[in-house]
């Protein structure tokens, strides 16, 4: 009759796996720790731009001017989104944000010299309308950035 094993035989034969899946379960909170780091870090990066398209629009509404420092900064702020975002989101800050600002400050321009009448009277309405375009852009700029900017778990 053989006699029955230690308790610590049936000890040493289970730590092997019990290292085994402790170091699996660190490895998988390393590994999501690391995932949501990466999610914190695009949120921060992706945030800067939102914040530099809403400084732009709120500087031409509140002067009613594209001043060339402001639409520089938006300019530097955004030139990553390419990256960030979805072609339609760095196309739309680009073609249409950035080109009516430099529109609306070929008019303001244009406005100086101009003397009263039905030239200055188009210009002025031009203005208007790229002034208006611009208010309807915040809740654009929400939908747009929206998808990118929600912190998933």
């Amino acid at each position: 009759m053989a006699p029955d094993p230690h308790w610590t035989t049936y000890l040493s034969a289970l730590l092997t796996p019990i290292v085994a899946v402790l170091g699996s379960f660190i490895a998988y909170r390393q590994w999501r720790l690391a995932q949501n780091k990466l999610k914190f870090d695009l949120f921060d990066r992706r945030l800067t731009v939102y914040e530099a398209a809403r400084t732009l629009l709120s500087s031409i509404m509140t002067s009613g001017k594209a001043k060339d420092e402001e639409v520089f900064k938006f300019m530097v702020s955004t030139r990553e989104a390419k990256w960030l975002f979805n072609e339609s989101v760095a196309e739309y800050l680009d073609k249409q944000l950035h080109h009516k600002a430099i529109d609306l400050q070929t008019l303001d321009a244009m406005l100086e010299g101009e003397p009263v009448g039905e030239e200055r009277t188009k210009n002025v309405h031009a203005q208007a309308e790229i002034k208006k375009w611009f208010m309807a852009q915040y809740e654009v700029l929400d939908e747009k950035f929206s998808p990118f900017l929600k912190l998933k778990h």
